[in-house]
């Protein structure tokens, strides 16, 4: 049976057909990797400004409160110390907190 010049035989669709399934599976692949490149610095850059003023700002409130609380009612212990302690700890766990819910995103 003689197959007409215009008409492809079913075999050649079907490799046609694969083959376009595999470049469209490729072409996926690169710009999801793209996406996830840009991603990765942008993502790691913006962590790292958050992590930072998730410990600092605890931190400078607790040292702050601490001061207020040594100048107003005077001991024997650092109150200052104590809430910067306080602070550093609050700021580590909310930091830890955030790293933790975006990592879960990934």
């Amino acid at each position: 049976m003689a197959v007409k010049a215009g008409n492809p035989s079913n075999k050649g669709r079907e490799i046609k057909e694969r083959l376009i399934h595999k470049i469209g599976e490729k072409e996926q692949r690169k710009m999801k990797a793209r996406r996830e490149k840009e991603k990765d610095h942008w993502f790691w850059l913006g962590m790292f400004g958050l992590v930072g003023w998730s410990v600092a700002v605890p931190t400078v409130l607790g040292v702050a409160l601490g001061v207020w609380i040594d100048r107003k009612w005077p001991s024997p212990y650092s109150w200052t110390l104590m809430f910067l302690f306080i602070g550093v700890v609050l700021g580590c766990l909310n930091a830890w907190f955030w790293i933790k819910r975006e990592s879960l995103h990934d």
